[in-house]
Formats: C-alpha cells, sequence, structure tokens
C-alpha cells in the first residue's frame, strides 16, 4: 500500500493525499469479482501508516477475516504525484517497505485460488521469488508489471527504464498487462513482444492503450483454468483484437485507472467471461474511475457505476 500526494490533479489548487496504489485494485475487486468470492489481501505496511492501513482494509466488505497484511518497521512507501496533463506525469518515492520472499508468501498462498499481483512500487518481489511463486503456487497469476520499468534515482525520482530478464519475468505468470509506454520498452513490434511472452507461458497478453481501449493477444482462445504440473506452453496462432475504451465524463482523476482495469479484468475472467467482455467491463469500470478522485470510497462510486 503506498500514500499517495498528488499535484496538479484537475482544477485542484491543494495537492491531495490519500491511499493509492493497490487500493484501487482492492475497490474494483469489490465490486466486480462473482459473488461467491472474497479478497485475501496480502499487504506489506510500513509501521507509520498500519493503523490507517487496517482501518482502510476494514472498510472492504468483500475481505476474508483473516489478516495477510504484514507490519514491517520500516517508514511506509510514499509517492509525490505531479501531473502535466491527463497522461502524464512524474513520480517520486521515499520509504523503505521490503520485498516478499518466498519463505513468508508461500505459507500465505496455499489455500487460495486465483493471485492478482500488482507492482506498485516495483521492489514487491525479486524475480527469484516470483518463479517460485509460479512453481509453488497452482492458481492463475494475473500481474500488472506496471512499477517494475521504473528506476529510481538518489532523490526517489522514478524513471522509465528497460526490465532486465524480460522473458524470465514474463514466464512468472499467465496473464501479463502493460501499457503502451511500458510496451515500447520491450520493443518495438507488439506482435513480436507478445509472442515471446507467450512462447515463455504467458497464456494471455494485455497492453492499455488510455483513450484508445486495450489489445489482447492469445494462443488461440483463452479461457481461465487452474494450471497442471508440469504446465506447457499455449499452441497455435496468435488471436489478437483490440477491445476500445468505454465513453467517459469530463475525467477528475487518471490515478489508478490500471489498477481497476487489471482487477477488473482478473475478475471477470474467474466469472467466465470472454476476454473481449472481461476486457469491456475492465474499460467501463476504468471509466468510471476517471469521474471520481481517490480511492477510500471508490468501491461504492464503481458499484453505482456497474448498475447503470
Amino acid at each position: 500500500m503506498v500514500w499517495d500526494t498528488i499535484y496538479g490533479r484537475g482544477a485542484e489548487i491543494e495537492p491531495a493525499e490519500e491511499w493509492g496504489g493497490i487500493t484501487y485494485a482492492l475497490a474494483a475487486l469489490e465490486v466486480a469479482l462473482p459473488p461467491d468470492w472474497c479478497i485475501v489481501p496480502l499487504v506489506k505496511v510500513g509501521t507509520d501508516l498500519a493503523p490507517r492501513a487496517n482501518e482502510f482494509l476494514n472498510t472492504l466488505t468483500r475481505r476474508a477475516g483473516a489478516h495477510r497484511f504484514i507490519e514491517t518497521p520500516r517508514p511506509n512507501n510514499r509517492v509525490t504525484l505531479r501531473y502535466s496533463n491527463l497522461d502524464r506525469r512524474t513520480e517520486q518515492m521515499s520509504g523503505g517497505v521490503p520485498p516478499w520472499t518466498w519463505k513468508q508468501l508461500g505459507p500465505l498462498v496455499r489455500d487460495l485460488d486465483a493471485l492478482y499481483v500488482n507492482f506498485i512500487s516495483g521492489f514487491e518481489m525479486r524475480l527469484e521469488t516470483a518463479r517460485q511463486l509460479r512453481y509453488g503456487f497452482q492458481g492463475p497469476i494475473y500481474v500488472d508489471l506496471h512499477s517494475l520499468f521504473l528506476g529510481m534515482d538518489g532523490t526517489g525520482m522514478r524513471v522509465p527504464e528497460a526490465l532486465v530478464n524480460i522473458t524470465r519475468w514474463f514466464s512468472c505468470f499467465d496473464i501479463v498487462q502493460l501499457n503502451e509506454d511500458e510496451m515500447r520498452l520491450v520493443g518495438d513490434n507488439p506482435v513480436e513482444v507478445a509472442a515471446r511472452a507467450l512462447a515463455s507461458g504467458v497464456r494471455l497478453f494485455i497492453v492499455t492503450l488510455g483513450e484508445l481501449g486495450a489489445d489482447y493477444y492469445s494462443a488461440g482462445d483463452f479461457f481461465l483454468e487452474r494450471r497442471s504440473e508440469p504446465r506447457d506452453c499455449p499452441s497455435g496462432p496468435i488471436r489478437t483484437a483490440r477491445v476500445a475504451a468505454a465513453k467517459f465524463n469530463e475525467p477528475l482523476d487518471p490515478t489508478g485507472c490500471g489498477d481497476v482495469f487489471g482487477a477488473t479484468t482478473l475478475s471477470y475472467l474467474l466469472r467466465g467471461a470472454s476476454v473481449e467482455k472481461a476486457i469491456s467491463e475492465a474499460n467501463a469500470l476504468a471509466a468510471a474511475n476517471l469521474s471520481f478522485r481517490g480511492a477510500t470510497q471508490l468501491h461504492h462510486h464503481l458499484r453505482r457505476a456497474m448498475t447503470h
């Protein structure tokens, strides 16, 4: 969980301060999961914000009763966002929440059916832990690689950079989400990048495109299922299509749209929806997120959007 300070958001003069990052995804899971599913947050929080984090998690009505977030004796991750327009911003991070190890994470995932992994800081886990998660967990794993593509200079400013061992990272997940800027850091040809991902074992590869919607790539028809061991790489011709973005009203805040998109996509795939249906619903809730500021009461706003 990350605490955001946001400048340049709409007409606001004073900076906004509130929860960001994974809290947007939790809000989307709250409203988009199938009725008989629950959320089990696996989160590390710094001591300074642990009480407030617990307060936020207790607002989630779909959250499982067991607490699986760990308080660490470090300052919590904090990010300062400065928007120049809806699509462009700078990020500066402070804090020191350490990454998960497999020894910590392994016992917490044993009884789960599916995992949604979001690299909010980019330091959530190292590649070796991701590989251990891949082979130690038998359910489907959805990942938003996001901040793995952000380096950090001596001031905490985040700077885009290519991801070393990208194919090995791909191989750790069933469904991979990138945005178009992150895609460009991997390669110039999206079809070739998708082919690399699918050859490594990814089953569904998604690239979000902002106002244009999202492209997806799969090896033949995709449907979500539990994996068998050993895991076979998908085969067949690559299927690809673009799912158009949803219409939106006057945008208030673009923060968290990718997080809402990813959590909603997985939720609908778990419902048994087709890829096109899942991404279409994800585009709709991401558009609804644009018209709301912050994540604290976001699940109420998204629920109203789903009923219209």
